[in-house]
């Protein structure tokens, strides 16, 4: 149960249904046994859930560091606001129709004007602006016409700043519980002043790339030291970096994640990254001596449930990249004074990769775990062995089912890893994996 149950779901839960509970006598009062009184109640009841849905994904926004680990992880973070949004638009237009409903019994005239009534009454204008706004922005985060562009992506969610304040301006002359209400807009409109006015100064830390080394064809390592202040971390997070090289053909000035593949004790931020797209592209070739911005740490991946559990690794593609982290790092802390002969867990690294030639970071891998016996590294090429397999596993791995298990890689490799660990009966609330898509 400690694996799914987040403290930050309950405080969540709690705002979310708050002002509902508190309105619930009030709105009672307006029923007066017909199907038109119940109509008009439920009508203001989602309304109420649908606003406080609205202004609590608002407030999610705000993405500070640690704050992602009360939900197990910026990607579980996310799909909250993102499931937030998507409630409080549909809970709205149930809203609207609902009260259109209710007020149908008198005449059509009056179901219309409910819904359209003189350019005077600002606030139901101002509710409907909102709502249009809703559609624009919320669309292609739910690719209802397709996988839109990163960064255009991030521009248009801009409209969630007017979205806000036109539903604030519907809410305030209309609803009651002004105290409650005021709470919820400070936390939104807070939160959105700080994602987009005070973090890119204050939350950020000044790095220069030292270094920028090929890996493989299409992978880069970009090395990075602190300007002034240094960001402190742990192995497995990942952070927003934004390149300030203005000779790169793509992403300058732009905010993409990468996982972080560099160990805590390293004075040096390192970042695996893969050719995956213009702005990935782009920094293969980054300009050592440019500056850049980087934002974090972000990401709960080795989150320490049961220390005392053995783990399992499984890595494809650039998803090593945590692993590298998480590997380096146990190197390097059994240098640290009072660390070495500490009995800590034991981790098994299965690197899923098409081919020796591409399994990079594996060569570092297998030195650490030969040298390191709380880790062991085996390769899986899917050239040789095909997919991975149950018995592979057991083979390498004879307790594999017992340990905590972490994945990083492709989604068809996710997919298939869990089918193996589902037929051998691993709990859900062990395999732990973390996909990045439009953080």
């Amino acid at each position: 149960m400690r694996a799914w149950i987040k403290p930050g779901y309950g405080l969540l839960l709690l705002l979310l249904l708050l002002p509902l509970l508190i309105a619930a006598p009030r709105l009672l009062t307006l029923w007066d046994g017909g199907l038109a009184g119940a109509l008009r109640v439920f009508g203001l009841a989602t309304g109420i859930l649908g606003m406080a849905a609205l202004l609590l994904a608002a407030a999610l926004s705000i993405r500070l560091p640690s704050l992602d680990r009360f939900f197990g992880g910026l990607p579980q973070l996310w799909l909250v606001h993102r499931g937030l949004g998507f409630s409080a638009f549909i809970l709205i237009m149930a809203h609207a129709l609902l009260l259109s409903l209710a007020a149908a019994p008198a005449s059509l005239e009056a179901a219309l004007i409910t819904l359209f009534p003189p350019l005077d009454n600002w606030p139901v204008w101002s509710g409907w602006g909102a709502l249009i706004l809703m559609v624009v922005f919320l669309g292609p985060t739910f690719q209802f016409f397709g996988r839109p562009h990163y960064q255009r992506w991030k521009t248009l969610h801009l409209l969630a700043i007017p979205t806000t304040l036109l539903a604030l301006a519907h809410l305030f002359p209309l609803a009651g519980e002004f105290w409650l209400w005021l709470l919820l807009a400070v936390l939104a409109v807070g939160a959105m002043f700080w994602r987009k006015g005070l973090s890119p100064h204050l939350g950020r830390y000044e790095y220069e790339v030292v270094g920028a080394e090929k890996l493989v064809r299409d992978v880069v390592e970009v090395q990075l030291k602190p300007v002034g202040k240094t960001m402190p971390y742990e192995a497995g997070q990942f952070v927003y970096l934004t390149p300030l090289d203005d000779n790169l053909s793509a992403g300058f000035n732009e905010e993409h994640p990468y996982t972080i593949a560099s160990s805590p004790e390293d004075p040096i931020l390192r970042i695996g990254i893969k050719d995956l797209g213009d702005a990935s592209h782009a920094i293969q070739t980054v300009t050592p001596g440019t500056k850049a911005w980087v934002e974090g740490p972000y990401g709960d991946f080795y989150e320490r449930l049961f220390p005392e559990r053995n783990q399992l690794w499984l890595a494809g593609g650039i998803g090593v990249t945590p692993f590298v982290g998480g590997a380096r790092h146990l190197r390097d802390a059994d240098e640290l004074p009072g660390h070495a002969g500490r009995k800590d867990a034991h981790a098994h690294l299965f690197y899923l990769g098409r081919d020796h030639v591409r399994a990079y970071y594996l060569d570092e891998l297998l030195d650490i775990g030969e040298h390191h016996d709380r880790l062991a590294v085996t390769p899986h090429y899917f050239r040789d062995e095909g997919p991975m397999s149950h018995d592979f596993l057991l083979n390498h791995c004879p307790d594999f089912a017992e340990r905590e298990i972490y994945m990083c890689g492709p989604p068809a490799m996710i997919d298939h890893l869990k089918q193996i660990f589902k037929r051998a009966g691993v709990p859900s609330s062990r395999i732990h994996s973390e996909v990045f898509d439009f953080l």
